[in-house]
């Protein structure tokens, strides 16, 4: 397998990883489910102090996205809920491929927790006799000790069996998972033979290359440690069949297709990013193509953090200019800046005033917000917010108001 010179320059490269995303144009909200396709995944998170991830992650790609959008695709059938590298929702056309970790489980592979089979037996029958049930719907019982304190013995029984392919999710109750029996919820047309590591390399290869235009193997194989070798097999393969073409930057080998063409410089527009968006989840691809450490600190201590609680990263065309910490006073209906950082060396244009203006609005108005409040921010950065973007904030707010 011969390995090439760089194709594109690495700002090219920037622009293609945007367009692959999604990140270059919205689409209408009927086409949400072709988003989610495109991602491959779209990562569930709980954290609550704006709206959350998932939903966060689809405003930025589509228009007018309300997150009712979501219950009504899983209404539909047409995503579902289970395991990625976290939480996630998936396209059902990937169902097949969720069997491959799942009939892992079902055969004694360990999850989080030990195996309970009385406890499961009795939550499977709960549902198969009363129907959708979640946690809630179970008497609490057992002691608190462990790591798993607050997880009652069936809700543990609850994820095993959810994970092992016996339910699923069909939706959610104040962010509760409401189970059904499998067998209740898929079509019966639908393919259960599960695939084998070789197909379930080649699925990964093409939904990663169609989300993301090139990458490694480990990047594809992302926590998936058990397919590497079959990867590097369908890899090699593929290369040797003319499909995909490898090349070298820095010290990784990257595989992309053959027919991938670069999109249109687009005008730099300002993107505020979840922590948790495809884009950005993986954090050393982040930082070699776009020189951008970045880190979120929910996890870490309060003393210790350097930007705060729950930072956006900011990107500005394709070059990441900084972070945001935000936050959403309901109560008063703003959206709070708690602490404004942008990189030394961006230029304080009135250009990017003008799209940091814009894109403030929107997700404020997104997180049901009609003010917002810069709260930190260094001194140049402080008076540049106050003599620029404020100015086009106000007509934006206005406008949106």
């Amino acid at each position: 397998m011969s390995q090439q010179s760089l194709p594109f320059s690495p700002d090219e490269f920037r622009w293609l990883q945007l367009q692959q995303q999604g990140l270059l144009k919205k689409v209408a909200a009927n086409q949400t489910a072709v988003v989610v396709q495109a991602l491959g995944y779209v990562q569930i998170d709980s954290i609550h102090v704006v709206q959350r991830a998932h939903h966060h992650v689809l405003f930025n790609r589509v228009r007018d996205y309300q997150p009712a959008r979501l219950d009504r695709l899983m209404a539909e059938k047409q995503i579902f809920e289970y395991w990625s590298h976290a939480a996630a929702y998936l396209p059902i056309e990937d169902f097949r491929y969720s069997l491959h970790k799942k009939q892992q489980l079902a055969a004694g592979k360990k999850h989080w927790f030990e195996r309970d089979d009385a406890q499961m037996q009795f939550v499977r029958q709960r549902i198969r006799d009363e129907g959708p049930l979640k946690a809630a719907d179970f008497e609490k019982s057992g002691s608190k000790s462990g790591p798993w304190w607050d997880w009652q013995p069936h809700k543990k029984a609850l994820e095993q069996l959810f994970m092992q392919g016996e339910l699923m999710v069909v939706g959610r109750d104040k962010f509760q998972k409401v189970f059904d029996l499998t067998e209740r919820v898929m079509p019966t047309a639908q393919d259960w033979t599960a695939p084998t590591d070789q197909e379930m390399a080649a699925h990964l290869i093409e939904r990663y290359l169609k989300s993301h235009g090139f990458g490694s193997t480990a990047q594809i194989s992302y926590l998936r440690a058990g397919l590497k070798s079959a990867l590097q097999q369908e890899l090699h393969k593929q290369c040797e069949e003319g499909r995909l073409h490898a090349f070298v930057y820095g010290k990784q080998t990257y595989y992309m297709p053959h027919d991938l063409d670069l999109p249109p410089r687009k005008p730099h527009k300002v993107h505020l990013l979840n922590p948790f968006d495809n884009l950005v989840i993986q954090r050393q691809r982040l930082a070699d193509w776009f020189g951008f450490d970045y880190q979120i600190e929910v996890y870490v201590p309060a003393e210790k953090r350097k930007i705060g609680y729950y930072s956006l990263p900011i990107l500005f065309g394709a070059d990441f200019v900084g972070q945001v910490d935000v936050k959403a006073d309901r109560s008063r209906g703003v959206l709070l800046l708690q602490h404004l950082s942008l990189h030394d060396s961006v230029r304080l244009s009135d250009k990017l005033a003008r799209e940091l203006a814009v894109a403030l609005t929107d997700y404020a108005k997104f997180n049901g917000c009609t003010g917002i409040e810069l709260v930190q921010a260094t001194q140049a950065v402080r008076a540049w917010f106050d003599a620029a973007v404020a100015t086009s904030l106000a007509d934006s707010l206005e406008q949106h108001n």
